[in-house]
């Protein structure tokens, strides 16, 4: 059996097999999506069909849509071809509960696909049509970046992409920022554009990287002056804060092992040239939070009722703190960071470890719950315990710190240095009573020493800023006893990586302490984390 359109029309092989199936007339709801659509997505990651693409599934089984979602992938457009087009855009969703208990849906709520480039037409079709009302991202952090870092100006690929005049694009939000200057010349049609990613203040670094496109597109004659009040304009284009949190870990062979025993054939992991792991199938947890600020200048579909926060900012702001800073992130970089160096490949193998699970209750419970605001929708000790107890440990849940290792560089000054100002607002200039918080910083200057706590060389996961890193580690070697050069001074001085230079708030030479350390000798990483959590408890 096959995942396809025409394979769904046998409902009792699926049904016997326990897949619960779309309870909508699949092809009549492309088609209205398709003339009349309402949500387009930007981003076709294993994220996006494991949760937004669920909840309009939702939506449209309890009969309060017509419409589906159409998708569009910027970045990897191979997913397109291989993931999507290839089962007609239909995917498998596998739930894994920490019971055991795997729950099957077919999910038939995206109903066209398509990529950025080569169907660049189509989208500016969309864009224009009035009927749209939202335009979500989950293109991860680096996708939103517009500037040299160095020199602080737009970056060549898009000025290159502008002198190409073609619809190729090389840079997300430059496409986004020209395909809402089709709708501007449209009609001035409201719109709301919704970030998904995952980091602080999501809405607003997606309307300044649309601004700062904007402003550098009209300066050139691009755009007219009237586009640049449209997207200033709160009652015609919103960028909404939200908060997403669902852990989609990339295929898991056992799952797919699964599938293939109840007879779906063709459901091999994918992995394309640019080195995105997919499949026809998603395998994620159960719990799933997803809040949005409530401004949509089009209105809006029912998102209450598929499990969705809908709130004003603040409280938009308390629960996206609580999470990305304190109850979950910080806690999963952390279990990343000392489970590549201590050998791990599990995130659930690790929960197993008494000392790292120490260590993130440590972060979570005693140096980040002091300064959470609470956001009253939830509650942050109880989000916490669920992320401890049930998520991280779930053993179905094939995730591993390699992955959640990736970019740690851009995650740090949101998932740590967010609390630090939090503790220095509230008139705690000095941080040095913080342990386990700096304790996770030295980590991570071991671990970019590539180097595990055996002293065998490893393969450090991906971030833009590896290279310019490394460079501060060379030339120190476990077994070092001190710090030579003012490489590591340098590194820790950095507010950009850290939030605040360590030093002027009595952190940097406890880091270096605790680096030293951890480099002192072959095991002395799980040595250092034994010892100050034992110091902890007496």
């Amino acid at each position: 059996m096959k995942l396809s359109v025409e394979g769904l029309k046998n409902s009792d092989f699926w049904r016997e097999k326990g897949y619960n199936l779309p309870q909508y007339p699949v092809e009549e709801v492309w088609k209205n999506t398709i003339e009349r659509p309402e949500w387009l997505h930007i981003g076709a990651g294993n994220i996006f069909r494991a949760f937004p693409a669920v909840v309009q599934q939702n939506l449209l089984n309890n009969n309060l849509s017509k419409t589906g979602i159409i998708v569009c992938e910027a970045f990897d457009e191979e997913l397109i071809d291989k993931a999507y087009r290839a089962y007609d855009n239909l995917s498998v969703v596998v739930t894994l509960k920490n019971t055991g208990e795997i729950e099957k849906n077919i999910v038939a709520s995206v109903a066209e696909s398509l990529k950025a480039c080569s169907d660049y037409r189509r989208l500016v079709e969309i864009i224009r049509n009035p009927s749209l009302q939202i335009v979500t991202l989950t293109i991860t952090e680096k996708g939103y970046a517009v500037k040299d870092e160095k020199t602080d100006s737009i970056s060549v690929d898009i000025e290159e992409c502008w002198k190409a005049r073609g619809g190729v694009y090389k840079n997300t939000i430059q496409m986004i920022t020209d395909l809402c200057y089709e709708r501007y010349r449209s009609g001035q049609f409201p719109l709301a554009l919704v970030s998904m990613d995952n980091f602080s203040h999501n809405g607003t670094v997606l309307k300044e990287g649309i601004l700062s496109v904007a402003e550098r597109g009209s300066s050139l004659g691009l755009y007219d002056h009237g586009f640049l009040d449209y997207l200033n304009n709160k009652k015609l284009i919103s960028y909404n804060w939200s908060m997403i949190d669902k852990i989609t870990p990339r295929p898991s062979e056992q799952v797919r092992r699964s599938l293939e025993a109840d007879g779906l054939e063709d459901i091999n992991e994918i992995i394309t040239n640019r080195n995105t792991y997919t499949a026809a199938f998603v395998n994620t947890e159960e719990a799933e939070y997803l809040a949005i600020e409530d401004v949509f200048p089009n209105g809006r579909l029912p998102f209450e009722h598929a499990g969705i926060i809908i709130s004003n900012r603040d409280v938009i702001d308390k629960i996206e703190k609580m999470k990305v800073c304190t109850c979950l992130n910080p806690l999963h970089t952390a279990l990343a960071v000392f489970g590549c160096l201590l050998g791990y490949t599990s995130i659930a193998d690790e929960m197993t470890d008494p000392v790292l699970k120490g260590l993130i209750e440590k972060i979570g419970y005693v140096e980040g719950l002091p300064v959470v605001e609470e956001p009253g929708v939830i509650n942050s000790a109880d989000f916490i315990k669920e992320v401890i107890e049930k998520r991280f440990p779930n053993p179905f849940l094939p995730d591993t710190p390699q992955r959640i290792a990736s970019d740690t560089s851009k995650k740090i000054p949101i998932r740590f240095g967010e609390t630090l100002k939090s503790y220095i607002r509230k008139s705690e200039a000095d941080l040095s009573g913080l342990i386990y918080i700096p304790l996770f910083f030295a980590g991570w200057l071991r671990y970019l020493m590539a180097v595990d706590d055996n002293g065998e060389e490893f393969t450090l996961s991906p971030d833009p800023n590896i290279d310019c890193l490394r460079e501060y580690l060379t030339g120190i070697n476990l077994g070092d006893t001190e710090l030579k050069d003012g490489r590591i001074r340098a590194l820790l001085s950095r507010e950009d990586i850290f939030g605040i230079n360590l030093y002027d708030h009595g952190l940097g030479i406890k880091v270096e302490k605790m680096f030293l350390e951890l480099i002192s000798a072959a095991g002395a990483v799980k040595r250092t984390l034994v010892k100050y959590l034992t110091e902890a408890e007496e």
